[in-house]
């Protein structure tokens, strides 16, 4: 389990394909902390580490994962979110992320506001994922909370620490980002859509 507060921004150094899967090498300032097997959030993806080297670490994305997020556009020198998950006794910052992507989205507009950015972002509503007014959302592995929440769309506002702390400084309109819809929420959705006529 994530918190959605990144803790570093990885770069892309190697991408290799394995038939349908890609293999990705990215060095990291913490990457010597972590281990073989460990989960970490890649843009909010939980992807396994297979090896490490000093600053550099290796993880493989399959085929459905690249199918269903924006990982399967990486290429060298992309910027990445990193998260490690939460320790049991550690603080709970952000929301609960699972590291499972629900769909991708597109940013459709970058508005700047004297020291902080609005987002906003738009979604395909046929898989059946919502947002609610002052509720949570994950996008690209970052913990953040929605507003103008309508159909197919919301806006998140990102303060300067996040905006130069993650790749949202290098996301442009019409870019592909991860979305990772709130756990309660979808629960909550699921159970009273069994008890309507």
């Amino acid at each position: 389990m994530f918190t959605g507060v990144v803790e570093a921004i990885g770069e892309v150094v190697n991408v290799h394909k394995q038939g349908t899967n890609r293999t990705f090498t990215l060095k990291s300032s913490i990457a010597n902390e972590f281990k073989i097997d460990q989960s970490i959030s890649h843009n909010g993806v939980c992807l396994t580490v297979t090896a490490v080297d000093g600053e550099e670490y290796t993880v493989t994305a399959i085929e459905e994962t690249l199918n269903k997020t924006n990982l399967g556009g990486l290429e060298l020198n992309s910027k990445v979110n990193l998260e490690r998950c939460m320790p049991a006794n550690g603080r709970f910052d952000g929301h609960i992320v699972q590291g499972h992507i629900d769909q991708t989205g597109i940013c459709t507009r970058i508005e700047e506001r004297d020291g902080s950015w609005l987002f906003d972002f738009e979604y395909d509503t046929s898989a059946g994922n919502i947002t609610v007014e002052k509720g949570s959302i994950c996008i690209n592995g970052v913990s953040l909370t929605v507003f103008n929440s309508l159909e197919n769309s919301f806006r998140v506002a990102i303060i300067p620490y996040t905006y130069s702390f993650t790749n949202f400084h290098s996301l442009n309109e019409g870019d592909t980002v991860n979305l990772e819809f709130d756990i309660l929420g979808k629960y909550i959705k699921r159970i009273l859509g069994s008890y309507t006529v």
